[in-house]
């Protein structure tokens, strides 16, 4: 028999829980949950976010979903079953089904479900709880280091981020270059605070670039440790790169992401990695045109979830 439990807050039982179902889909080749995720279970109780755990009679995790809170009236949710769970497929339907269910209580808002490594089964999965296909996200690679070294634009000048004193510009830049975008858009100090207190955060590894009016855009990278047999090498990540719209089409964001993968590979990275959404030609381009092949597309589809009567 399947236990079903909401998680509103999240204890380290809790966490291990969901590394324990996180592992067993890994093992099969699929990582089912992002930063998002990782990082609402140490908090959620900030965000808001939700967590729904089945369990089976022993207490063994059979499957999570999340649903983080990214800002009002907006989330996005992940869920994932072990692959070694009989039933599979209806423990990750009552998991997604218990988490817009948890939405609707919180509030509601716009729902963004996230399934990683698409295949066509997702669409029907996604389709009857209503969700409409939204976007695609590819995940991209690259051998490092690149052949030529970064060309910056005259006037630019870069350094690593400085954590306190450059935290407001950042704030500024980023939310004009991702103005609209549903997670990295809109962000607050309490957002880039959580990211500077996360283990991965290395502001040597975040270059910030500069010109007479001021910050002019940033490469942040993450690494991402060797996990055998699934990841062989560490992987170099583009966590984000931006640039101030007074920027654009001017060569800074070509410049910003050969220099983020310069600092990678002096650090060790062979591999460099990031996610790009399919539809922005111009920098799925500018991506292919420095070395990066496809190596994974992850699926968004979105509904609104309209808030329950027993919403506070």
């Amino acid at each position: 028999m399947v236990a079903i439990r909401l998680l509103e807050t999240f204890g380290p039982a809790d966490v291990a829980a969901v590394r324990t179902v996180a592992d067993a889909v890994e093992a099969s080749g699929t990582e089912p949950f992002g930063a998002e995720t990782w990082a609402g279970l140490t908090d959620a109780g900030v965000r808001g976010d939700r967590g729904v755990l089945a369990t089976d009679d022993s207490g063994r995790p059979l499957g999570y979903a999340h649903a983080a809170h990214h800002h009002d009236g907006e989330w996005s949710i992940e869920v994932a079953a072990s692959r070694v769970t009989e039933g599979e497929d209806a423990v990750g339907s009552s998991l997604l089904d218990h988490a817009i269910d948890a939405i609707a209580q919180a509030g509601g808002g716009h729902a963004t479900l996230w399934l990683h490594g698409a295949s066509p089964a997702f669409d029907g999965l996604a389709v009857a709880r209503g969700f409409t296909r939204e976007r695609d996200l590819l995940q991209l690679r690259v051998s490092l280091p690149l052949p030529a070294p970064p060309s910056w634009p005259v006037g630019i000048e870069v350094r690593s981020f400085r954590p306190g004193d450059d935290d407001r510009a950042w704030l500024e830049v980023n939310n004009r270059a991702f103005a609209g975008h549903p997670e990295q858009g809109g962000w607050t100090p309490e957002h880039l605070d959580r990211r500077e207190r996360e283990d991965w955060f290395d502001p040597e590894g975040f270059l910030v670039a500069f010109d007479e009016q001021g910050m002019a855009g940033f490469c942040w990278t993450k690494v991402h440790p060797a996990e055998p047999p699934r990841e062989p090498d560490a992987l170099g990540e583009i966590y984000v790169v931006g640039a101030d719209p007074r920027w654009h089409g001017r060569g800074l964001g070509r410049a910003l992401t050969s220099g983020g993968l310069a600092s990678l590979a002096a650090r060790g990275i062979r591999v460099g990695m990031l996610y790009v959404d399919g539809a922005n030609e111009a920098a799925v381009g500018l991506y292919r045109s420095l070395g990066f092949v496809d190596h994974r597309v992850d699926r968004a589809y979105g509904r609104t979830v309209a808030a329950s009567r027993k919403a506070s």
